[in-house]
């Protein structure tokens, strides 16, 4: 990629969105392909990443092992041709590489270091579903993802095929909405055509309504955040903030998801604009784990938490069984697939081996928490001792 690094992404990702704000924050210069990028520019970029795709080059700071799914995107590319992926590895990466001045994307106090990194897992994996859901359904009537990804693609797709790609993408994520986690009921009544109608799984237990009321509390906690100071942290932005941005932001385009967003959480809405346009540098304030969190932290204690202990629990149990096939593979082949519960509310799903690296990750974060520092987050997660438990 020459002299500087390129975002390989679409804005249409939670994920890319993420790592642009990680990538403007610590003012790392950077291009955004495809949508940037020349058609010349962005085959290189594609030769580049297939090239270390067949190669197995593609690197997540700061190893990858065998629970990651490899590779994913957003991908970055590197000045000399490395490519990485993972947006919260790069955030790792970014603080060990490129430190931002106003401070770390991870805080370098244990506590709140930790707490980033939860509130940052928490959005990536349980956030995902919530706003997928609100592309997909919420949005269905007013959606048009997939004319935007067109767009983004045109200096790569060859001429007149645009509008196949937006009507492939569209079908293609409403088709995966089980996979992540939204299952309608089977009594959903839409306007739509079929091939964007939210799908019912046999099985499966609808979970709209989860998600949907899950939504709402994520929004309310994050407002009650944001109406009080200018970060989830405190004064500056942290890797917290991306993720948060990364995921609620993502909605911004999907015309009746933001204007119930903005109908719901005024501040946060208005937060996610100015973060979308780059006006989230502020200043090197500081940073509190205090009470303003807890309403974030207890709504991740009821979902993300038990979500990621009861999927590492069937891991264990389906590889104990000698199944090999996890993750949308899986559940496409009807494998690994396991039924829990969030609160009162029936789910199945499939085994996702890369949730079982977040959450083992996680755990292995807290073990290497000073008392004192366990201590703190304790007082604002009741939940806390999950990620001592055994098993």
């Amino acid at each position: 990629m020459g002299s500087g690094y390129a975002l390989w992404g679409s804005a249409l990702s939670p994920f890319a969105l993420k790592l642009r704000a990680l990538l403007e924050y610590a003012r790392i210069p950077h291009r955004w392909l495809p949508d940037d990028g020349t058609r010349l520019e962005n085959l290189r970029a594609l030769s580049t990443i297939e090239r270390a795709k067949r190669a197995r080059t593609i690197r997540r700071h700061p190893e990858l092992n065998d629970l990651d799914e490899y590779p994913l995107v957003p991908l970055l590319l590197e000045p000399g041709g490395g490519v990485q992926y993972d947006s919260s590895a790069l955030a790792r990466w970014i603080d060990a590489r490129h430190r931002p001045s106003p401070g770390p994307c991870f805080p370098d106090e244990p506590a709140l270091e930790f707490v980033a990194q939860l509130i940052d897992e928490a959005f990536d994996e349980f956030g995902l579903y919530m706003v997928h859901h609100n592309r997909w359904v919420l949005s269905a009537a007013t959606n048009d993802a997939g004319v935007r990804l067109a767009r983004e693609m045109r200096r790569v797709l060859p001429p007149g095929t645009r509008p196949l790609l937006a009507r492939r993408f569209a079908r293609r994520q409403v088709r995966r909405l089980p996979y992540l986690f939204s299952v309608a009921p089977a009594d959903l009544r839409v306007d739509l055509a079929p091939a964007l109608r939210p799908p019912t799984r046999s099985g499966f237990p609808a979970t709209h309504a989860l998600l949907d009321a899950a939504w709402e509390e994520t929004l309310a906690a994050v407002e009650s955040i944001l109406r009080v100071r200018p970060y989830v942290l405190g004064g500056r932005f942290t890797v917290a903030d991306a993720s948060i941005y990364g995921q609620l932001g993502m909605n911004l385009a999907d015309r009746s998801a933001a204007d119930r967003l903005r109908m719901l959480a005024p501040t946060t809405h208005a937060w996610l604009t100015a973060t979308s346009v780059g006006g989230h540098a502020g200043s090197a304030g500081a940073l509190a784990l205090d009470a303003p969190l807890a309403p974030l932290l207890d709504v991740i204690g009821r979902t993300f938490i038990p979500l990621m202990q009861q999927n590492d629990r069937a891991y264990e149990d389906a590889r104990a069984r000698g199944e090999t096939c996890f993750n949308e593979r899986g559940f496409d082949r009807g494998r690994a697939l396991y039924d829990g519960m969030l609160g009162d509310c029936p789910y199945r799903a499939v085994v996702k081996t890369f949730q079982v690296r977040v959450w083992r990750d996680l755990r292995e974060a807290w073990t290497r928490l000073p008392e004192a520092a366990r201590r703190e987050v304790g007082a604002l997660l009741p939940c806390a001792d999950a990620f001592g438990a055994s098993g």
